[in-house]
């Protein structure tokens, strides 16, 4: 089996080949160098400071892809002369690790410690996870895991407690732009691009520093006879696909700002996150269902229209599919955004649940009891019920709470939208009430 381990690989300080990818001669020698991640690597970061006091913690480098991770792992190990050993938990097994904690507590015995990089450390399941623990613990390695998962969710409690959770940045237009500046004066001349399409490519990258190398690789490997436009870049080179995977942090991270601009009534953010989830292939049928929820929610009965117009837009997509159906979801999104906001129906149902579950088996008043056998009307079962509709104003003003519970008040209406209609109608029947019971 080849050694997956750093020892066979080159030392940081190590120059990389002059034939190879450009992401990696441009690779940072320092952590000085690192682009765009000074809140952590500068004087005042948690990583500036580490250094500083040359003694590192066990961390968790959490951020996009093309960020530096691992750049900033393999410059730490330098920084403060710890052996660096790199796995990846993709190629990783049991008895790799095992490996790795056998040469790391050989070599601590000779007073050299270890500095154990695991990239994609989400990959782990659990138990692979608990068993990093002892080695942590003891010091046998110190531990930088990097991970574009939120470690909350992918990473045991356990592991989190024993080590930091540093978070980078996604890059910039200024990185990504020192980045290309680095490029041209490595590769010796600028990139064939005007100005439009250089800023296009930028845009292009999505904060990933290595795809907007690789990019630019591409482009200082081809002989152009003038500069590229936007059009002309667009035609040459693909654009990266947006970070999106539908069943973790970035899925929930989307809906999310979904959810809380239709409910801050902005339909323009609304549109652009309901894009964005659409565009990276979101199921439209998993939209659909968060939007009934805002419109019962955040929206209620200041318009029952909404839940109508999001049922609407459910029947219109599975009639048409996509594309043609997403434009009725987008209606629906405005009307949602566009809608009067009233979370009353909601604190109401919660209220009233609560309750319920506090008064437990309480029995209703007696006289609006149904009395289908002569032995419940003998008990007095559905006695002096007053038939509202036999009143001249539809109206009996009867109490219906149970004779040990005082009437409450769960639902109180806004004054926007149509709830101010039903407002109105409380408290015309709140007047007769009182009027009637006087």
């Amino acid at each position: 089996m080849a050694d997956l381990f750093a020892d066979d690989m080159p030392a940081p300080e190590a120059a990389p080949a002059a034939d190879g990818p450009l992401a990696d001669r441009l690779r940072p020698r320092t952590l000085d160098e690192v682009i765009g991640q000074a809140h952590l690597t500068g004087p005042d970061g948690a990583i500036g400071r580490m250094v500083a006091a040359g003694r590192l913690s066990s961390m968790v480098l959490w951020g996009p892809p093309g960020t530096g991770k691992t750049s900033i792992a393999r410059l730490l190990a330098d920084a403060v002369a710890l052996r660096f050993v790199a796995i990846s938990a993709v190629f990783s097994g049991v008895a790799d690790l095992k490996k790795v904690f056998a040469e790391a507590r050989e070599h601590r015995r000779m007073n050299r410690r270890t500095l154990l990089f695991v990239d994609e450390i989400h990959r782990f399941n659990r138990a692979q996870q608990d068993g990093f623990l002892p080695y942590v613990e003891d010091g046998t390695v110190v531990l930088v895991g990097a991970t574009t998962e939120n470690p909350s969710f992918e990473l045991n409690a356990a592991l989190l407690s024993r080590a930091q959770v540093l978070i980078l940045e996604r890059l910039d237009a200024r990185a990504l732009e020192a980045l290309l500046a680095r490029a041209e004066a490595v590769m010796e001349r600028p990139l064939p691009l005007d100005g439009d399409a250089r800023a296009a490519l930028v845009a292009s990258a999505d904060g990933d520093g290595r795809f907007l190398l690789n990019q630019a690789e591409t482009l200082f490997a081809i002989d152009l006879p003038a500069p590229l436009d936007p059009a002309g870049l667009a035609q040459l080179l693909q654009r990266r696909v947006a970070v999106y995977d539908k069943d973790r942090e970035g899925h929930y991270n989307l809906i999310s700002a979904l959810h809380k601009a239709v409910r801050g009534s902005d339909p323009q953010a609304s549109l652009y996150y309901l894009a964005r989830m659409l565009v990276a292939g979101e199921q439209p049928l998993f939209l659909l269902r968060r939007m009934v929820r805002m419109a019962s929610e955040d929206i209620g009965l200041a318009d029952p229209q909404a839940l109508v117009q999001c049922l609407a837009a459910k029947d219109s997509y599975d009639f048409l599919g996509s594309p043609e159906g997403e434009l009725a979801i987008a209606n629906a999104i405005v009307y949602l955004a566009t809608a009067p906001k009233s979370n009353a129906g909601y604190k109401a149902w919660k209220a009233a649940a609560r309750s319920a579950k506090e008064t437990g088996s309480l029995m209703p008043p007696k006289s609006i009891l149904n009395a289908p056998t002569k032995l419940m009307k003998q008990v007095g079962y559905g006695d002096g019920y007053a038939y509202d509709h036999d009143a001249d104003d539809a109206f009996s003003g009867s109490d219906y709470w149970p004779d040990e519970m005082a009437p409450q008040t769960f639902y109180s209406p806004t004054p926007r939208g149509f709830e101010a209609k039903i407002a109105e109608r409380l408290a015309y029947w709140q007047r007769l009430r009182e009027e009637r019971q006087a």
